[in-house]
């Protein structure tokens, strides 16, 4: 009797053990998404950003929209398979920068867009290159909304009116409600050509994705909160002159309400250090790792730009928490570079194909901008002169037209042109696209950077003491200064016709090749990216003009150099 008690109370034991395990399991929270099972919804974002009318391979045969296609239809298809849906997003800026898009108001490039299939794109700067009927033009091509939470129409009494745009979209991916917010940046406003958006507010995206964010919570219409920017990534948040980012507006949010950011704008890959606390950028180069951002709980992406990489981000979502499975810049038929940065023979990954029907498509649009670079868009009285053993010794019209035309076109104070960046003269008579194409192959963009008086004389000691003969002697207008040779100071008299003050803050252009510290030049932190390629805007500059008076650039000695066997530059 004892042992049937005995035995009965194990087995009592052993099933109350059993259920407690049972019991245990069931509430077990999962870690991962295989222990979420049917719970974990996986997805996947595809993203570009700074296309810059890239539609068409580039001589090397890297990039190009054709072969974009056959990329993003290659991931989907994996995913679908996978169980997983796409989101396809750009960070915006599809205008301006390769002729061939720039003469037909970009068509091919959203034409492009529409048939690999992205979901939606954030409105960059350089989508007010033209006048507003040209954007609106390009909103009714695009079969996709372009998103931008702080752009406003003005008022007829100047107060802020209506969104421009909408402020986000919502989309189902695999049984998730997305909301996918737009933002451009603030910068637009300062650089962007008044003619165009002088009937717009560009509002603080700081201010504005929190009252969107509260928007979308309030009516719990999403799961998880994306935004797809133009914006800019600055590594710690350390944005110089530009506008506040990407990072600035992820510290700006509470933790946990904006889940990533797809941006755009600094054309950068965004790949950090793994052990910078995500303060310093790694060396990246085509087919490396790249680990993204993640800033006070969100992750920040940016795929470089031109359509060189397609970003993938794969994510699972589980117990109310998304999470990052795995990330990659995938290249897009992009060469490897060697350890001085040149490029090799090599593909940085497997070849891809351009998509056959897509690739007819764009040719038709390449052969008619190819065309169009014949048009007469100018004609010049007499020689521009961007002959080699001029333009590198003294000031010639040419190089200041150049720093004319750039510094005029963001209206900043004064214009600095190396003369390594001017490959050619340009003959009397007609001037064409190619002979712009001649002068300027390099596509250097545009910056503009901001001083104090202080520091823009400690500037041009440095360019202006640069010797004649090299690529780094400067052609500069809009300032009157005697530059020392010896000394290599800069004594500055006026600029922009006014009398110097090294308490007064100026703006300058100089090219982005000099920016970073190229031809010797002082590197310049965070200078603003106008996104202004340099050919496309002299383009723009002549075209305007239409009658070149050359004389009207010729040097009128507002630079003096001393002690030096040149009078026109330092040569010791």
């Amino acid at each position: 009797m004892i042992n049937k008690i005995i035995k009965g109370l194990v087995a009592t034991a052993v099933l109350a053990a059993l259920a407690g395990c049972n019991s245990d399991d069931d509430d077990k929270v999962p870690t991962t998404c295989a222990e979420a099972g049917s719970a974990c919804k996986s997805f996947t974002v595809l993203h570009t950003n700074d296309n810059h009318g890239r539609f068409w391979e580039n001589s090397d045969g890297e990039y190009g929209l054709a072969a974009q296609k056959t990329l993003v239809d290659q991931i989907r298809a994996e995913v679908t398979k996978n169980g997983g849906q796409t989101l396809l997003l750009s960070g915006g800026d599809i205008n301006t920068g390769v002729p061939e898009s720039d003469l037909q108001d970009a068509i091919p490039d959203f034409t492009g867009m529409n048939k690999i299939g992205y979901d939606a794109m954030a409105v960059g700067n350089h989508e007010f290159d033209n006048p507003l009927s040209v954007l609106d033009m390009q909103r009714r091509l695009a079969e996709f909304p372009m998103l931008a939470a702080n752009i406003y129409r003005k008022n007829t009494d100047g107060s802020q009116g209506e969104r421009y745009f909408d402020a986000y979209k919502i989309f189902d991916i695999n049984g998730l409600k997305i909301a996918v917010i737009g933002l451009t940046t603030e910068d637009t406003a300062k650089i962007g050509n008044p003619e165009f958006i002088s009937d717009l507010i560009f509002t603080d995206p700081k201010t504005e994705v929190a009252k969107v964010i509260k928007e979308i919570k309030d009516a719990k219409s999403a799961d998880i909160i994306f935004a797809t920017t133009h914006m800019g990534h600055y590594a710690d948040a350390q944005n110089g002159s530009n506008a506040p980012g990407d990072v600035a507006m992820a510290r700006a949010l509470t933790e946990g309400d904006l889940q990533v950011v797809i941006g755009g704008h600094s054309q950068n890959p965004v790949c950090m250090e793994s052990d910078s606390e995500n303060k310093v950028y790694a060396d990246f180069k085509p087919g490396d790792e790249c680990a993204p951002d993640k800033q006070n709980g969100t992750w920040i992406m940016q795929a470089h730009e031109w359509g060189k990489y397609v970003g993938r981000a794969d994510f699972e979502y589980f117990n109310g928490e998304l999470h990052l499975a795995s990330y990659k810049l995938v290249p897009v038929n992009m060469r490897k570079l060697d350890d001085e940065g040149k490029k090799t023979a090599d593909l940085a990954g497997a070849k891809i194909e351009p998509d056959t029907e897509l690739k007819e498509l764009l040719s038709y649009y390449q052969e008619k901008g190819q065309a169009k670079l014949d048009e007469v868009i100018a004609t010049t009285d007499a020689l521009l002169d961007g002959e080699r053993a001029n333009v590198r010794n003294k000031q010639t019209n040419l190089g200041r037209m150049l720093a004319m035309a750039q510094s005029g076109k963001v209206s900043a104070d004064f214009g600095v042109m190396n003369s390594g960046g001017v490959r050619a003269s340009i003959q009397p008579g007609n001037i064409t696209y190619r002979d712009v194409l001649t002068v300027q192959p390099f596509g250097n963009m545009v910056t503009l950077n901001e001083m104090t008086g202080t520091e823009v004389a400690a500037y041009l000691s440095a360019v202006g003491s640069l010797q004649v003969g090299s690529g780094g002697y400067a052609q500069i207008t809009g300032v009157k200064m005697t530059i020392d040779c010896v000394a290599k100071t800069a004594n500055i008299s006026q600029i922009n016709g006014k009398d110097f003050s090294e308490a007064t803050t100026y703006k300058f252009t100089v090219p982005s090749f000099n920016a970073a510290g190229g031809d010797g030049y002082p590197k310049l932190e965070s200078p603003i990216q106008t996104g202004y390629v340099d050919a496309d805007l002299l383009y723009s500059f002549l075209k305007d003009k239409q009658t070149i008076v050359a004389a009207d650039y010729n040097p009128v000695g507002d630079i003096v150099y001393e002690n030096s066997s040149s009078v026109d530059g330092c040569k010791l």
